[in-house]
């Protein structure tokens, strides 16, 4: 089985504070999150090497996005996301 297997994947929205490096203002931008939950159980066809991989998966989420553009009407550039982690774990 794949890892797929053992995962619900949807996409989220979540919204974070960012600051522009070029005009320096501050404000909410929706990221894209690619959301991975953990399935309550396996299908049939799994194995034992697969069940232990399955108790050790955990649900997390991956951060789909890499640029964000400002929101400032008179800058509107383009910017990496560097304060944001890319991937973070779901309790």
């Amino acid at each position: 089985m794949e890892e797929r297997d053992f995962f619900d994947e949807r996409t989220e929205p979540r919204n974070h504070m960012l600051t522009c490096p070029h005009c320096g203002k501050q404000d909410e931008y929706a990221l894209s999150w690619l959301v991975r939950r953990k399935k309550s159980q396996l299908n049939g066809r799994a194995d034992e090497r697969d069940r232990a991989r399955f108790a050790k998966a955990l649900s997390y989420m991956v951060l789909r996005d890499d640029v964000a553009a400002c929101k400032n009407i008179r800058c509107r550039k383009r910017f990496d996301l560097n304060g944001v982690k890319t991937m973070a774990f779901l309790d």
